[in-house]
């Protein structure tokens, strides 16, 4: 993840920048502490997938970039086919299983699924609007926004 946040951005980045970069793309369906993220590059440069640079003025920020070595390990990854299928841990759905009142509940998360699937709806448009928009982030966007409104659905039928 972070050699393709690393990719996405294009330029030399520190820290800081991915974690920005997580949290308006990826972070809606990946999330990790964001100390990883400050961690990660470090060791990703001790294996030679990223260089690092310190800003010679001001704050003295490190600065990362992908090497040949991290391109190819990302683009070996990309190439490979994941069958997995992802860990579903919704503490609602906890919470319905151990006998919380589903009315209450399903109120609860259907008006929080129709925040996030309004959200997903928005930058979807805004991706559809422009002409140089990779088809990847549209086609996960349109994931989000089948999940949200399948759970949507499925919340108001416990109501």
């Amino acid at each position: 993840m972070v050699l393709g946040l690393m990719r996405a951005i294009g330029e030399p980045c520190t820290p800081y920048d991915l974690k920005r970069a997580h949290a308006v793309s990826v972070g809606y369906f990946w999330t990790l502490p964001h100390s990883q993220l400050y961690a990660e590059p470090p060791r990703l440069a001790r294996g030679g997938y990223v260089t690092e640079q310190r800003e010679e003025g001001g704050r003295r920020r490190r600065l990362f970039s992908l090497t040949d070595k991290g391109e190819a390990a990302l683009d070996a990854w990309l190439a490979t086919p994941h069958g997995t299928l992802p860990e579903l841990r919704d503490m609602a759905l906890l919470q319905v299983f151990y006998g919380a009142d589903m009315s209450a509940v399903a109120s609860r998360q259907i008006a929080a699924h129709e925040e996030r699937l309004a959200g997903y709806e928005a930058l979807h448009a805004d991706l559809q609007k422009a002409t140089d928009a990779p088809p990847g982030p549209i086609r996960t966007l349109e994931a989000g926004i089948a999940y949200e409104r399948t759970m949507i659905g499925y919340w108001r039928s416990l109501l």
